[in-house]
């Protein structure tokens, strides 16, 4: 089954920008389509702006960003806004991302254009984006513009298909076996994301029991979801192979042990891409399986076809 993203409208195609047009975006309509349920939204059209329409901006007044019209500020729709997010709660909270329009005074995740005095500064955010953002803060949200980057677009897409693993748990039934083995299954990706929230988040892991496991679990997953926002640098992705490679020291040669610590080096000076070291230990562990390292999913965190890890 395909994993349910909410995406604003535009950028499928859908013509419902201020002008009548829309803003097509070929990755996300092709690559992305093909693994993500898209659900379309429009605040601006939820709100009863039409199309077409006056365009709006933000602006600060008193400390306070309001969204009102370009040619007449009496024109505000900053309340309605805010309440179009909150009323969209219900279905939202069952999405595994989130994918917004970048620049818009509406939708933009971040550097949306505030004016001051007439003077515009890249320091807000689109009035419905950010409530969604508030509402659900363990959700992946990007913005299309930022997909751009390869480092961004696998981080989020990461994120997304963690998320949906956790759903799909706790659809099957969250028990105190399921809930370990999960964080059994996700310790590697976590350790490339951060060293130190990684030994936090085990010792949250830890505390749970029977009698506390939902508390255990809401608190884990915000956690979880938030050390992930932050991106995985090639130093830690190193260290992780690095303690991989610890797991195959009886079952390799010294050949075998000098070439995969050579690729495994070439990869931190950026010579080759994760993909490399990470095809030679599958190689490797097909021939020497490791249960644990079969049942994680660092070296299998999103499908192959996506080609995430050959840009990293």
């Amino acid at each position: 089954m395909k994993i349910p993203i909410g995406i604003s409208s535009c950028l499928l195609g859908e013509k419902v920008r201020y002008d009548g047009g829309h803003k097509n975006h070929s990755y996300i309509n092709g690559t992305l389509s093909e693994y993500f349920e898209f659900k379309s939204f429009c605040p601006e059209i939820a709100i009863g702006m039409g199309v077409p329409r006056k365009p709006i901006r933000l602006i600060q007044v008193n400390e306070e960003v309001q969204c009102v019209g370009v040619k007449d500020e009496t024109v505000n729709v900053t309340e309605q806004l805010d309440e179009c997010a909150n009323s969209q709660f219900a279905w939202q909270n069952e999405l595994c991302g989130y994918i917004f329009k970048k620049d818009s005074p509406s939708c933009g995740m971040e550097r949306v254009k505030v004016f001051i005095n007439g003077q515009p500064h890249r320091k807000g955010s689109g009035i419905f984006a950010q409530r969604t953002m508030a509402n659900l803060p363990y959700l992946p949200i990007e913005e299309e513009g930022r997909l751009g980057d390869s480092r961004l677009r696998e981080n989020f897409i990461q994120r997304v298909y963690v998320l949906s693993r956790w759903r799909q748990l706790n659809h099957e039934g969250l028990t105190l076996h399921k809930f370990t083995q999960f964080h059994s299954q996700h310790k590697l990706i976590v350790m490339s994301h951060h060293q130190q929230d990684y030994r936090a988040l085990g010792k949250l892991v830890a505390t749970a029991s029977k009698n506390n496991l939902t508390q255990v679990a809401n608190q884990y997953i915000l956690d979880l979801m938030l050390v992930l926002k932050t991106v995985a640098t090639r130093g830690n992705h190193v260290n992780v192979l690095q303690h991989i490679q610890g797991y195959l020291k009886r079952a390799l040669d010294a050949d075998d042990k000098a070439e995969l610590t050579e690729v495994i080096e070439r990869y931190r000076l950026g010579e080759l891409p994760l993909i490399v070291p990470i095809t030679l230990l599958k190689h490797h562990f097909r021939k020497a399986p490791d249960e644990y390292i079969s049942n994680a999913y660092y070296m299998n965190p999103h499908p192959q076809e996506l080609k995430l890890l050959n840009q990293l």
